[in-house]
């Protein structure tokens, strides 16, 4: 009898949710809100950088450099 009350206990135990348990629906849901403040930082730095360089105010890399002047990698105007 003493294992029989031990697997009730048990049982019982395991169908509680913990305090810090979430459901799927929260996850997806904080998921999705993380990704979008996520994507809209990145946008905000991509634009912030964009003016920057429209201004000239900060020192391009080789693949801005190449798509804001390409002339520059042109080797057949010598």
């Amino acid at each position: 009898m003493g294992a029989e009350a031990e697997a009730e206990k048990q049982g019982t135990e395991n169908e509680k949710p913990s305090p810090n348990s979430i459901t799927v629906a929260q996850f997806l849901s904080w998921k999705r809100q993380k990704d979008a403040d996520e994507s809209a930082r990145k946008a905000e730095v991509a634009r912030k950088r964009a003016e920057d360089i429209a201004a000239g105010t900060v020192q391009m890399n080789g693949r801005e450099l190449f798509l804001h002047e390409p002339w520059v990698f042109d080797d057949t105007r010598l």
